[in-house]
């Protein structure tokens, strides 16, 4: 591996110092992350409700937070931790119990962007109401583009002329037919988003046990990469998405996302020339022994 000079630090790994930073950036992100689902709760819940409703305003953060920690636990298992360790039974019971309470994170970040989806595509026009002006004087908000408004008389003109209004949050925040057709467009790629990740972080844990058993070449390995590469397309796709509706951060944290996962692929390469390694030094050695 290239190795930069640093003053005072000697010669650092490029590799450790891009993933460090990556790291850093993806943890920046989630505190915005957090304080967006914290201003979109101020709207969605300021009438309460109960424990399944607060997690749905804060579906994003969930989601991060077990993210996070398979990344963190993906980082161990391919290059922190050592093949002895990994084999103790109490680490790798605790890796799997911290590994399923994070899918459950995960589960719950698809039930909720479906349930989202479904609810806004199974909303109906208010009734009685052709004018977003006469929802002024009741403590609703408007949003359009994941952008919340709180509606006003000297505002509500400018905001919507449309005749036909529907509920985003029923009882709270409405929109009309345009940001209605765009928030479903914003749910199901936000689902979509998910699924993608999850099909990932499958190709990835199967090529880790793969790895695991010193398999680094056959028809499943070449399946699993070319998945990645389909999902990595997608998700490509889904962040120039949100750059052409203005999400330009969206498309950021995307973006650092698949770097993330990148370094977990680039750890994937290393131990893979490690493995191949032993297995040609193992080769050698036993042709001249024979």
């Amino acid at each position: 591996m290239r190795t930069i000079p640093v003053p005072f630090l000697g010669r650092v790994d490029q590799r450790q110092v891009f993933k460090a930073a990556v790291y850093l950036l993806l943890l920046v992100n989630f505190v915005f992350y957090f304080r967006d689902d914290l201003r979109t709760a101020s709207y969605t819940m300021r009438n309460g409700g109960d424990l399944l409703r607060w997690a749905g305003s804060f579906t994003t953060t969930i989601d991060l937070t077990g993210w996070f920690v398979l990344l963190f636990l993906l980082e161990l298992e391919t290059w922190v931790l050592s093949d002895e360790v990994q084999g103790r039974r109490a680490v790798a019971v605790t890796v799997q119990g911290i590994r399923l309470v994070c899918y459950c994170f995960l589960a719950h970040s698809v039930y909720s962007f479906g349930r989202i989806y479904l609810g806004l595509a199974n909303a109906s026009p208010i009734p009685g109401v052709n004018d977003l002006c006469q929802l002024v004087a009741t403590d609703i908000s408007f949003v359009r583009n994941l952008n919340y408004t709180d509606l006003t008389a000297a505002n509500c003109d400018a905001l919507s002329q449309a005749s036909q209004f529907f509920f985003a949050e029923p009882g709270l925040v409405v929109t009309d037919a345009d940001g209605l057709a765009l928030e479903q467009n914003l749910a199901l790629a936000d689902w979509m988003e998910v699924v993608i990740w999850l099909v990932i972080l499958f190709t990835i844990e199967v090529m880790v046990r793969l790895q695991d058993q010193g398999k680094t070449r056959g028809m499943l390995v070449n399946t699993m990469k070319i998945f990645k590469m389909l999902c990595y397309t997608a998700l490509w796709g889904i962040a120039a998405y949100w750059v052409t509706l203005g999400h330009y951060r969206f498309a950021y944290d995307e973006s650092l996302w698949i770097l993330g996962f990148i370094t977990i692929e680039s750890n994937m390469q290393a131990w893979k020339r490690e493995i191949e390694a032993e297995r040609q030094h193992d080769e050698i050695l036993g042709a001249r022994i024979s």
